[in-house]
């Protein structure tokens, strides 16, 4: 009898642990932050090949949703996939601090290079639809996104419709005019203000190198503190752009306005309801 009763508390305590276990990795699943400056894969067997996630949030249709740079993909010979939206799970993504977890999302939409060496003139950017597991998180390591930049009465992208909203609009770019941007990638955060705003693509002091690629970029809200030692290179302010590429130009850093994504991705939804992405919001998840 003592045996049996041994055999049965050794059953219900192994329930037990199998339960708690479960709910562990459970919690542990759900508790994965998906954040800007998180560095990406597409292929976990590459892990040089990288690009960098530069805002997290949800779209008009609930769905959870990352923003990188377009010119990361591209059409292998024979396929189709650029500029359309792909439902299909085709191409998953990794985050490249953590490949043992699986894919944290899948592509839905890219536009590539279309010839050009550093991206798509106005539209370069890509959108993933992360997995429900995640949690999106607004802070990364440098930067906090409060939400999307507004800028009424600015020029409006060249993507958006008639009329423009004003998360569609675009930062001056004049000599008296001190519209700057801080952006976080491998070289830590940097500012520097806006010397050029060509149809939504910004040039900026602000440094990146390769693998930064669809990386954040803040404004630097007036009157706030620049990131410094004494704030451990913190900063805070709406979402303004991706991180695009370097040029030959002076000064050689470029970057695709958060504009031009928001105003394609209307106007794309606008043509085809339902489109990934449409009237994408940042979290505001801590």
């Amino acid at each position: 009898m003592r045996t049996r009763r041994n055999s049965f508390l050794l059953a219900v305590i192994a329930v037990l642990i199998l339960a708690v276990t479960g709910t562990a990795t459970a919690s542990a699943a759900a508790a994965k932050r998906v954040f800007n400056s998180m560095q990406i894969l597409f292929d976990p067997n590459s892990p040089d090949h990288f690009c960098t996630i530069g805002a997290v949030g949800t779209d008009k249709y609930d769905r959870k949703i990352a923003v990188s740079a377009g010119h990361c993909l591209a059409d292998a010979p024979g396929q189709k996939y650029s500029d359309r939206d792909i439902p299909e799970n085709i191409a998953p993504v990794y985050d490249r601090g953590d490949v043992a977890f699986g894919p944290i999302g899948y592509v839905r939409y890219f536009k590539d290079r279309e010839g050009s060496m550093t991206g798509h003139p106005t539209k370069d950017y890509m959108i993933i639809e992360l997995v429900a597991s995640v949690t999106l998180s607004s802070q990364g390591p440098y930067l906090k996104q409060t939400g999307e930049l507004e800028v009424p009465g600015g020029q409006a992208s060249p993507n958006a419709l008639n009329p423009a909203l004003d998360n569609e609009r675009l930062l001056g770019a004049a000599l008296n005019n001190n519209n700057e941007l801080v952006v976080s990638g491998q070289l830590g955060v940097w500012y520097g203000r806006v010397t050029s705003n060509s149809n939504g693509i910004y040039q900026s002091w602000a440094k990146h190198q390769g693998g930064d690629s669809g990386g954040p970029t803040i404004w630097h809200v007036p009157g706030t503190a620049y990131p410094g030692q004494g704030n451990n290179f913190q900063a805070a302010g709406p979402w303004a752009g991706i991180t695009k590429a370097v040029i030959l130009g002076v000064p050689q850093y470029v970057y695709t306005s958060s504009a031009n994504i928001l105003a394609d991705l209307r106007a794309r939804d606008a043509a085809h309801p339902g489109t990934y992405g449409a009237g994408f919001h940042v979290t505001q998840n801590p």
